[in-house]
């Protein structure tokens, strides 16, 4: 009989409680409606090893890592000339010198600087022409920027302009990147830069590129009456790429030394460093091939070339960018690489490269190297591949210590001394929280939570992480999204959600703090992250099966994911979608291709379609060049397997798009046509690679029409 009355009673208390609410599409679209998640505080790194800096109402404070305690560091909101000019607090604390007494800003192609004790603010004179990337030096006492391809040099103390480079044009590039260096070697980070400062403050490295023979692509903007062509200097694969050559500014002579070398056929060169006296500059090469590595060391004074390392690999190697390298101040050089068929740490000691880890897993980068106490400090994905820890080891590799205990995604941002680290944290059951540990991993407290009580009040899915079965052994990581509850007996549609190049994995073990999956899941439609046998959790030896046959293992993989799905009682096997941008939209139209018989629909967003399109560095990498791997590209070709399309393609494009063109697309779509077959297209007028604003809403939301219409027989409404 009580047990009858407890029964009736939890009932009774389940009846009362409130339903959870589902999101709704403006809240997806547009973030309207309640605050799910809170922003993280913005930090702007340590000031010193017991001091981070956090910006609060456009504000710069000094926060005592120990005690929490803030105070005042920097109000550029009291600058009063730079006020006047129109120069945010943001433009400002991007470029400053270490003491954070002068700012360097550009605006509107002119170029400031603020001097802060005087608040004084000086318009350096470039005569007419638009400054780019002011760079301080070490010092303090020089900004070096570039302006119409040529390299110049403010004195600060003098008020003097000084030209160092006078051939600029637009087939000359003097320390400012080409394209194809800026997107695929030198990275976005940089934002074109190309020369780097000495720490004497004496010199200036800067790579100069020569892109006469790189052929042009005609991109058109649209607008006014006559519209506009943009001309783009595109190596694609097998053309020619723009030739590099490493010279030397001495900021004393105002000549240039130009580091030669007889290096054999075509080559690049990337990521300069003085060492520590300013008297060798280190410097990376690899071959066109990209299968054969170097690191060179240039000595100043006696103009002699040496190598310091070298690596030879029978697919690709890539380059060593910041968190792959660390050159101490003795010469020896702290690296990461693949050598041995995963990413490892190595100390290299003249001709002695020792490893400081070993094992099937995967170190992501080097944080910080303790030299007095012969210790590394670096992120990994050791235990799991789907987390990233951070640890520590010894210049022997005797003894690897895990400082984060909690399994999931640490962000780390370690003090000067390494005394303290922020950490930003997650996984798939916690929302994104900053922490504060000691050097040790002792936590300190928590500084930050993204999570709101308004968590509580919405009906969230289901969220797993899961391993897929191959036929031949590898065990896939997948994250699958559920509705909560899943009705007895229904078949629900999937959408499966991929990037798919080699190397980049996307499933992690973080919180998904984005709507989108949810709003699926709340509206029937099962979603499905899954990265293949090359995404980078298997080592680089997995990702090299890639080698010369981009599209093979990545479908391969998918239509297994798919196989597994139709083994599922809950999911429609009639009713499977997929998405991807750029190497994602690459995949999702060949999986309505080459895969149509496991696909019945996709969102293909700025694809790459045939690989002969793309540029040079990243294609060739993988696939070589056409005339040495044609086999290789007909197979990896979406126009290949136009035969097997049967329809259900919504693909788009940005017509300006500068890196995967939108000549992609329209060849693709007049091959449809051409065959008499349908496809879905939007083109995004005036929009790059990715869309935003008001195109990048409306982009998210027909998207999402053409899921409803097409897995649950509906429009959005």
């Amino acid at each position: 009989m009580k047990k009858a009355l407890l029964i009736v009673f939890m009932f009774a208390v389940i009846a009362v409680l409130p339903a959870k609410e589902r999101f709704s599409l403006d809240q997806v679209l547009y973030g309207k409606g309640d605050k799910i998640f809170e922003s993280l505080p913005m930090t702007l790194g340590w000031a010193d090893d017991a001091h981070y800096l956090q910006m609060k109402d456009m504000k710069l404070y000094r926060v005592d890592a120990r005690s929490g305690k803030d105070e005042l560091f920097l109000d550029p909101t009291i600058f009063a000339s730079t006020q006047k000019a129109g120069l945010s607090a943001m433009q400002l604390l991007r470029n400053h010198t270490a003491d954070w007494q002068r700012f360097a800003a550009v605006k509107d192609n002119v170029l400031y600087l603020y001097l802060r004790d005087r608040d004084e603010l000086r318009k350096i004179d470039t005569g007419g022409r638009p400054a780019e990337n002011p760079l301080f030096s070490p010092f303090g006492d020089a900004i070096a920027f570039t302006c119409q391809n040529d390299l110049y040099v403010y004195d600060i103390k003098r008020s003097e302009t000084r030209r160092l480079t006078t051939d600029g044009s637009e087939e000359i590039l003097n320390g400012y990147a080409s394209w194809v260096y800026f997107e695929e070697i030198l990275g976005r980070g940089l934002n074109y830069r190309a020369f780097w400062w000495s720490p004497d403050s004496r010199k200036i490295a800067f790579l100069r590129f020569d892109q006469s023979k790189v052929p042009v692509f005609p991109i058109v903007d649209a607008e006014g009456d006559y519209g506009r062509l943009e001309k783009q200097r595109y190596p694609k694969p097998g053309y020619p790429n723009p030739e590099v050559k490493l010279g030397i500014a001495d900021l004393g002579t105002g000549a240039v030394a130009w580091i030669t070398h007889p290096w054999q056929g075509e080559y690049y060169i990337a990521f300069p460093e003085f060492n520590a006296a300013s008297s060798s500059l280190y410097f990376q090469w690899l071959n066109r091939d990209q299968d054969h590595f170097c690191i060179y060391a240039y000595d100043l004074a006696k103009k002699i070339v040496s190598l310091k390392y070298e690596e030879k690999q029978s697919c690709w190697i890539d380059f060593m960018e910041g968190n792959d390298f660390t050159l101490m101040a003795d010469g020896r050089m702290l690296i990461r690489s693949s050598r041995s068929g995963w990413f490892h740490l190595y100390l290299v000691d003249g001709s002695r490269v020792m490893p400081m880890t070993q094992g099937e897993w995967t170190v992501k980068g080097i944080d910080r190297v303790n030299a007095r106490r012969k210790t590394v400090f670096f992120t990994a994905a050791k235990e799991d591949s789907l987390e990233t820890g951070y640890y520590r080891v010894d210049w022997n590799g005797q003894e690897i210590k895990r400082l984060t205990a909690t399994g999931g995604s640490h962000g780390i941002e370690s003090s000067t001394e390494g005394s303290f680290y922020l950490d930003r944290f997650s996984n798939i059951t916690t929302p994104t929280r900053l922490d504060l540990f000691t050097g040790e991993g002792k936590l300190v407290r928590r500084i930050a939570d993204t999570a709101t009580p308004m968590l509580e009040k919405y009906d969230w899915p289901k969220v797993e992480l899961l391993r897929i079965p191959t036929a031949d052994g590898f065990a896939l990581p997948a994250l699958i999204t559920r509705p909560v509850p899943m009705e007895k007996d229904r078949r629900y549609p999937v959408l499966i959600n991929i990037y798919g190049g080699p190397g980049s994995a996307s499933v992690q073990n973080v919180f998904p703090r984005g709507l989108t999956a949810g709003f699926l899941a709340q509206n029937g439609i099962i979603s499905l992250a899954v990265d293949h046998r090359g995404s980078g959790h298997f080592g680089k030896k997995a990702i090299d099966l890639m080698h010369r046959n981009l599209g093979k293992w990545e479908m391969n993989d998918y239509i297994e994911a798919v196989k597994y799905l139709r083994t599922l009682p809950y999911v429609d096997p009639q009713k499977i979608a997929i998405t991807g941008g750029s190497y994602g939209g690459y995949v999702a139209a060949m999986a309505l291709t080459y895969g149509a018989e496991y696909f019945q629909f996709g969102l293909a967003h700025f694809s790459v379609i045939d690989w002969r399109l793309y540029d040079s560095v990243y294609t060739e990498r993988y696939m070589d060049t056409p005339q040495e791997n044609p086999d290789g590209y007909k197979n990896g070709s979406v126009l290949t397997y136009l035969d097997r399309y049967k329809g259900g393609l919504r693909i788009t494009h940005g017509s300006m798009d500068d890196n995967v063109h939108m000549q992609n697309t329209i060849q693709f779509v007049s091959r449809v046509q051409d065959a008499g077959k349908k496809v879905e297209l939007m083109v995004y007028p005036g929009e790059r690679h990715g869309y935003r604003g008001k195109k990048g809403t409306d982009y998210q939301k027909w998207n999402l029409d053409f899921l409803f219409r097409n897995l649950l027989g509906r429009p959005l409404e």
